[in-house]
Order: structure tokens, then sequence, then C-alpha cells
């Protein structure tokens, strides 16, 4: 990695962030995508699972082939960082690193193209819809496994909290399932001073919140780990009237089917119990990810190998996070592994999904260098 690749991969990163796309809108990043790639040399195929570009390299007379990918598309959140080059957008910004992603995977493609000492094929996925819209199952769909038949796919994601260029590799879970909930209590609407004559479904959500928060508590096992957050709630119009229907949507999260199982049962008795108490119909409706991010063994050794190859530091001991990537679903079809690149500090608000946040562009060297040498390193190993 030359200072002068360096600064080029920052401006890419930076105009990137600038313009930001939201989940199944990524046109103008895979044309920016697309045009680089050009830039290189490097063939490439768009369309692919909606805005997905996958380019390919080949050299020598290996069969090896090996998958390298980054996810494209950001998140609807208003951003403030009160950076030059800050969003365009109004209310969407990569306020998780996807334009760091996305460039780090461009690098290792400029690093592998000026490399004559491998030998095989790399194919360079650049991934649409990751935040919760099923890109990486859109892709596969659309044939991402027969049309460029790689044996190994690896990934990345910065990590705020980890130090800058640090690399986490986990021996088996990396992050957890995860799943779409939204209830849906309906009630009998009336005016606010007679209340006996409606059924409210204000009153019901509070006590099916407070509920659904024993589910964790006291129906999982203290030794195994789950989420059940719920984030947003909708319902009334008007101060003196009561509602007749209000929406709670949310989010779980697990790590072990047997988890998952109890979670879908407790949510569905709790709300049938809240039904019964206050005469109301409640509806959950639960929609479930892509499954558990699992390091497979040998490929995650290859991810520590390449780590020492690029002299960054290895870290082995962080535990899994209870966020969720649809980097699972590819290593539902072939072995692979997905590792976090630390990006520096924790700052109030910068967090992964903060509107403060923002991909340390220092890392850039260290995550493009170091997904060009796992791929090296999976081709040398068949």
């Amino acid at each position: 990695m030359t200072p002068e690749l360096h600064q080029k991969l920052t401006a890419w990163r930076q105009h990137l962030h600038a313009h930001p796309e939201l989940s199944l809108q990524e046109k103008a990043t895979a044309a920016f995508v697309q045009e680089k790639l050009t830039e290189l040399g490097i063939p490439f195929e768009a369309g692919i699972g909606g805005h997905g570009v996958v380019a390919t390299l080949t050299r020598g007379s290996a069969q090896a082939r090996v998958g390298l990918r980054a996810d494209m598309d950001a998140l609807p959140i208003t951003e403030d960082t009160g950076l030059a080059y800050a969003s365009t957008t109004p209310g969407v910004m990569h306020a998780c690193g996807h334009d760091g992603h996305t460039t780090s995977l461009l690098g290792a493609a400029a690093l592998l193209a000026a490399d004559t000492s491998w030998s095989g094929t790399v194919d360079f996925i650049f991934q649409p819809a990751e935040e919760g819209f099923g890109g990486s199952r859109a892709m596969v769909a659309a044939g991402l496994f027969e049309r460029f038949p790689m044996d190994r796919v690896f990934g990345f994601h910065n990590w705020p909290g980890l130090d800058a260029g640090t690399i986490a590799v986990h021996d088996g879970v990396v992050m957890a399932s995860g799943g779409r909930v939204t209830i849906t209590i309906e009630g009998h609407a009336g005016h606010a001073g007679m209340p006996h004559l409606t059924r409210d479904p204000v009153m019901a959500a509070g006590h099916l919140i407070v509920a659904l928060q024993s589910i964790v508590s006291r129906s999982v096992d203290p030794l195994d780990t789950a989420v059940l957050s719920l984030c947003a709630i909708e319902g009334g119009t008007a101060p003196n009237q009561i509602a007749g229907k209000v929406v709670i949507r949310g989010t779980l999260r697990h790590h072990r089917s047997d988890v998952k199982d109890i979670l879908l049962a407790r949510i569905g008795e709790i709300c049938a119990g809240i039904a019964t108490s206050f005469d109301v119909k409640v509806t959950p409706d639960i929609v479930m990810g892509v499954g558990v991010t699992t390091n497979t063994p040998e490929e995650a050794g290859f991810a520590r190998m390449a780590a020492d190859k690029v002299r960054a530091p290895v870290r082995r001991d962080l535990a899994p996070s209870m966020a969720g990537e649809d980097f699972a679903f590819y290593l539902h079809h072939r072995p692979g592994a997905f590792v976090w690149i630390g990006n520096g500090p924790l700052r109030d608000g910068a967090e992964l999904h903060g509107p403060r946040y923002n991909f340390n562009d220092a890392i850039l060297p260290v995550a493009s260098s170091w997904m060009a040498e796992v791929a090296k390193t999976a081709l040398a190993a068949n």
C-alpha cells in the first residue's frame, strides 16, 4: 500500500460518504464502483441481485477460487458529524462504514491487480442491501455461486472501540442471527372521557412491552445470549381520543437456534395473554434474518495468517456481537471467515449506527491489505 494509493482510496471513501444511498437504491454507488474497476482494468458483471457488482481477477493456472465481499448501502439516519464531506443526502448517512468497506475492497482489487505473485481466481463481491433487506440472499438467488464458483468467501466489518488496525478473528460464532418483530394491537377507538366504551390498545401496548422484556431475563438460560429490543411504537393521533390500533416494532437476536425457539414461543404466548387480558386483538409478525455468522475453522486460520502477514495486531479473545450481519447467508453455502478491523476509540454518538459515526480512513491500508492477503493465503492453500 503506497501513500499514493492510500490517498486515492481516502478520496474515494469520502466521496462515497458524501453520497450515501439506502438499501435497494445503491445505483450511483454501484456506478462509482464500476467506474473505479474500469480504471483499474478489472472486468466485472453488474446488476446481480439488484445493484450488486462482481469483479473477477485470474492469474496463473491454479484452479482455486476465493471471494471477497463488501457491502455498499447506507442507513436512514441524519448525520451530525460536521465533516467537510458529510452526507449531502438529507436523512441518509453511512453510519455503519459500508463506504469504507466498499473502498477497502476496491483497494484490495488494486493491490491484487498489481501483484504477480499469486495464482488462481479472486471474485470481488460488492453487495447491496445489507441493512436488513436481504442483499446477500438476493445475490445468491441470482446465481452468485454458480456464475462465480468460489471455494471460500471472506469479509470484514470495521469495529469502533477496537484499536485502529487491530484484526479480531473469532473461532466460531462472530455475530448473531436476527429477526424483525412487528406486533399489531387492535382495539376499539373512542372518546378519551368515556374509556369504558373503548378497548384501549395503548394501555395493552404498555403492559405488553413490559411483559415481553421478561423473556430474556426469565425464560432464557442466563448462560445463553439473547436480545429482544422494542424500538418503535405507533398509535393514536389525538390527545382526547383512545386509539383504535397500535403497532410495535423491534428486533430479536440470538446465537443458538434453541434460544430462537424459546423467544418465538414466549412472544406468541405473551401476546395471546395480553389479548385476553385487555380484550384486544394482538398479532405478532416475526420475520427471521439470514442466521448466525459463524467462521469455519480452516478459514479463520487463513484470516489470522493474513493478519500476521500484513503485520496487524490480532485479537482472539473478543466475545461475539449481538449485532447481525447478512454475510452469514454466504456462509450457508461456502466456508469462510468474517473478521472485525478496529476503527479506533469509541466516542459518544460515534458508535455503529450513531449520527456522529465516521469510518477511520487510517485503517484503509490494513483493511485492503488484509483482504488481498487473505485471498492469496487461501488460494495458496489449495
